[in-house]
């Protein structure tokens, strides 16, 4: 089982940790495990239960009447909720519900509900990036184990290719070559810029994570792309990202290069062919233009 702290709760539920005390106070709604320096330690249970009664609190519901009710009836009160108010929130807290509880079943249920009603394309900006980056810090302060971070990414990068298969492209104008360098294992966000690009027209080669420098430049002697493109979310070396992508924009001179994620912005030197895209509607905007026919 997972412990949190006050401050995991705050960051996940968007409830001051203040707020949090006077309602186990004044309401009695959670009675949190203290640790010898008495600081509050959260369960898996807890964080569930104070994710349905943020979303409630912050739909308008009063917290005295929220605190009147059992747990049964707070679920109950959160799915009505939901079909009147369709809220990315709680979304993104069934997601992390489900991702805590190895709960597969239900994690795919809503990631396809949520994908049904969206579309891939708002799913990922609104839902799954945000829902990654909370977990992301739960990952980071050691208060979720690896393993429910490799079973959510799995099986939202198992939806974003089955996604992508799904699309037809008929353009032969733009070709691009999808790739994140040596060091980068994260997928999920070079998934989605894969499949922005088909569904903006454009043809594409995946070539996926950790990708060598040499496998990159032997793929280009013999096939023609028109661009290159790549991501980086982990905070890789500066100095050896730089090198990687300073010596693959000078061995492709006539071809751009796209950089996007933490790569672009620890970049000291660029050149001519080297591009910068800094947040998602920059990459829908380009794959547009790219995947424009003429």
């Amino acid at each position: 089982m997972n412990q949190f702290s006050i401050k995991d709760i705050e960051n996940l539920c968007g409830i001051k940790a203040h707020t949090i005390r006077i309602w186990e106070q004044r309401y009695k709604l959670l009675f949190a495990d203290r640790q010898k320096s008495q600081h509050r330690i959260y369960s898996n249970e807890d964080l569930k239960k104070l994710l349905r009664i943020s979303y409630l609190y912050h739909q308008g519901k009063k917290i005295s009447k929220i605190a009147g009710l059992k747990d049964e009836q707070i679920e109950q009160l959160v799915e009505i909720t939901e079909e009147n108010k369709n809220s990315n929130s709680i979304f993104i807290n069934k997601l992390i519900e489900a991702g805590l509880d190895f709960d597969k079943e239900k994690f795919e249920i809503n990631l396809n509900k949520v994908v049904h009603q969206k579309g891939l394309e708002k799913s990922v900006k609104e839902i799954i990036y945000p829902f990654l980056n909370k977990i992301g810090m739960l990952w980071l302060t050691n208060h979720i184990i690896p393993a429910q971070e490799h079973f959510v990414s799995h099986i939202i990068q198992s939806k974003i290719i089955s996604e992508t298969d799904s699309l037809k492209v008929n353009n032969t104008k733009s070709t691009i070559l999808v790739f994140a360098p040596e060091g980068e294992f994260h997928e999920i966000s070079l998934l989605a810029a894969n499949y922005i690009f088909r569904k903006y027209n454009n043809n594409s080669i995946y070539f996926g994570i950790n990708t060598s420098l040499e496998s990159l430049q032997y793929f280009l002697k013999n096939k023609t792309v028109t661009c290159l493109f790549t991501h980086t979310v982990t905070s890789l070396n500066n100095s050896n990202i730089e090198k990687y992508l300073i010596s693959l924009s000078d061995s492709v001179k006539d071809k751009k290069v796209i950089i996007s994620g933490k790569a672009g912005k620890c970049l000291q030197t660029m050149r001519p062919n080297l591009h910068i895209i800094s947040s998602f509607d920059e990459l829908i905007s380009f794959a547009k233009e790219a995947g424009a026919v003429t």
